[in-house]
C-alpha cells in the first residue's frame, strides 16, 4: 500500500480556539460531516512543516501562521478521492495566527464540494460539541497543548 505524508494542523487564534474544518471524505460523499483539523498531504519533496505552511494558506487564507512543533503522530488506511487506497501517516502540528475570519478562495474543487463549514472553536465548546471530530478525543488532547505542554517526541494517537 502506498504511503501518504499528511500535515494537520492545530492553529490557533490569540483566545487560544482551534480552527477545525466541517466535511465528508472524498471517498464516501454522502456519509454525514465530521469536524476535522486544517491540513492535507505533502506535495513531492515538500516536508510536514512546509505542507502545514502551505496548508494554511490554501484552507484559510491567513498568511502569518507561526509554525511550532510536531506534537502527535497518527497513521491508518483511508481512501482518496480517485478510490485509490492509501496509508496516510499524519503530523499534527502545532501553529498560531492573529485569528480573524478564513477565506475560502483558495479552496480547490474537492473542498468547494465536500466541505460544508469552517470555524473557530473555544475547548469547552468543543468539549459539548455533540457531532463527530477528528481525531477522537481532540478536546482530551488539546489541554496540554494550549497550556505550552508539548512531548518531547510526538505522541502517537488513535487513528479510530
Amino acid at each position: 500500500m502506498r504511503e501518504r505524508l499528511a500535515a494537520r494542523v492545530l492553529l490557533f487564534d490569540p483566545d487560544g480556539r482551534i480552527l477545525l474544518m466541517k466535511g465528508r471524505l472524498p471517498s464516501g460523499p454522502s456519509l454525514p460531516a465530521a469536524w476535522f483539523t486544517v491540513g492535507g498531504g505533502a506535495e513531492p519533496g515538500e516536508s510536514v512543516l512546509e505542507a502545514a505552511a502551505r496548508e494554511i494558506r490554501e484552507e484559510t487564507g491567513f498568511t502569518d501562521a507561526e509554525l511550532g512543533p510536531v506534537v502527535w503522530r497518527r497513521e491508518g488506511p483511508h481512501h482518496l478521492a480517485s478510490g485509490e487506497r492509501v496509508l496516510f501517516k499524519e503530523h499534527y502540528v502545532v501553529a498560531r495566527c492573529a485569528g480573524g475570519e478564513p477565506s475560502r478562495a483558495g479552496w480547490d474543487e474537492v473542498e468547494r464540494a465536500l466541505v460544508d463549514d469552517i470555524r473557530w472553536w473555544a475547548l469547552a465548546d468543543l468539549r459539548a460539541c455533540e457531532e463527530m471530530v477528528h481525531p477522537i478525543g481532540l478536546a482530551d488532547l488539546l489541554p496540554d497543548i494550549l497550556a505550552g505542554r508539548y512531548p518531547s517526541e510526538p505522541r502517537e494517537i488513535d487513528w479510530s
